[in-house]
């Protein structure tokens, strides 16, 4: 991989990446997104996500879309000679991240506490289930289970129905997010006292840390609440609503857009309505408001509604499906879709860069994605080791 096409704030650094399947390689692709060099470690075996559906020309698509840009190396972290290896990665390192079961690495040799001795510049992000402390630290983990354990999973879906988990992995994604977060924290930290330092992220504890309303209300009410389908528990209107040919989705977060929306809609009896006045009024009869927005919004196409609404300036638009989100003029604009430049897999493009910098290019594609240690042979020469 040729790393002299990146480019970003973190360009310089080297990031040792022992994490597979989500949460640590979503947060190395952040990293690398920010032009970091990233040296993925993977087991003799690889990454488990290399063997995840769907693939193109026996590849996996689903580990392409997270580890494009990485150089790979296998290492077994219990033979002498790939110890060696690995020795020499650390003392080229700036970060190293790991997910792990907690216990792992130390059982190996490589914990935080032996390495910060010889290496204490080194930012050491460990990324894990439940956290490298607590009676659950040695429990493993999964997506859907911190879901569950979590709380999530009770305010999805809509009451009466069973579970629903979030449709995407909101689990591995929000704890990949809160690991770049400490990272580039410690970075800054390194700055100012010239000292690395540990970071410990579970998964669960970032689950609870998104609960934001539904803990509010547990707190203010003393109750769990209950899921909600598509509203929102503490404004109204704020959900999907069926017109002719599908569904839109709307919110009205005060009293003024509620009155501009009834005027734009005729229907301005609503915003006079007793039991739509205030919107914690609207939030208690949220059904009924409901039931009155749609007896008018199924008499007219989507695209009647969304042009006649954004008239008033109220947020509103089309319920996509991920072909119509992708293609959308909006995410196009915003380079939200990048083509991944590999041979390998033509034609196939993953998720764009979100931080838009001034100083720094939004890049239209990505550099290859690595077969299994692939890069061995140009490390060992870097690192001035033999095989």
């Amino acid at each position: 991989m040729n790393n002299n096409i990146k480019n970003g704030p973190l360009k310089g650094l080297t990031v040792l990446d022992l994490t597979r399947v989500l949460a640590g390689p979503y947060a190395t692709m952040i990293l690398s997104d920010l032009g970091a060099r990233i040296i993925k470690v993977e087991p003799p075996t690889g990454d488990d996500s290399r063997e995840f559906s769907p693939f193109i020309n026996d590849q996996s698509a689903y580990f392409a879309s997270l580890n494009r840009e990485k150089e790979s190396i296998k290492i077994d972290l219990k033979d002498k000679k790939d110890r060696i290896i690995f020795d020499a990665l650390i003392k080229k390192s700036d970060i190293l991240i790991e997910n792990y079961k907690p216990g792992t690495m130390n059982k190996l040799g490589y914990g935080y506490e032996k390495l910060s001795k010889n290496f204490p510049n080194l930012i050491y992000a460990s990324c894990s289930g439940f956290g490298q402390t607590g009676p659950l630290a040695s429990k493993p983990a999964y997506d859907m289970i911190v879901q569950g354990m979590g709380g999530l999973m009770s305010v999805t879906g809509h009451e009466g129905q069973e579970p629903v988990r979030v449709g995407t992995s909101i689990g591995d994604i929000t704890a990949g997010l809160f690991t770049t977060i400490g990272i580039l924290a410690a970075l800054i930290d390194k700055n100012n006292i010239n000292k690395g330092q540990s970071i410990d992220v579970s998964m669960l504890d970032c689950q609870i840390a998104i609960l934001e309303n539904a803990i509010a209300r547990y707190f203010a009410t003393g109750k769990s609440p209950p899921p909600g389908g598509s509203r929102h528990p503490a404004i109204a209107p704020f959900e999907c609503y069926r017109c002719m040919d599908g569904y839109i989705v709307m919110a009205c977060g005060n009293n003024k857009m509620f009155e501009r929306m009834c005027k734009a809609m005729n229907c301005i009896e609503l915003s006079f309505d007793e039991r739509f006045i205030t919107n914690p009024k609207r939030v208690e009869n949220v059904i009924n408001l409901k039931q009155e927005l749609e007896k008018l919004f199924i008499t007219k196409p989507i695209h009647y509604w969304i042009q006649t609404l954004e008239k008033e300036n109220i947020p509103i638009g089309p319920l996509n499906n991920i072909e119509q989100a992708v293609n959308s003029e909006q995410i196009i604009a915003r380079n939200m879709i990048v083509n991944i430049e590999d041979n390998n897999l033509n034609n196939f493009s993953v998720a764009g860069n979100p931080i838009k910098m001034s100083l720094h290019e939004d890049r239209k594609s990505r550099d290859k994605v690595p077969q299994l240690d692939e890069h061995r042979e140009e490390l060992l020469k870097e690192l001035k080791l033999e095989e």
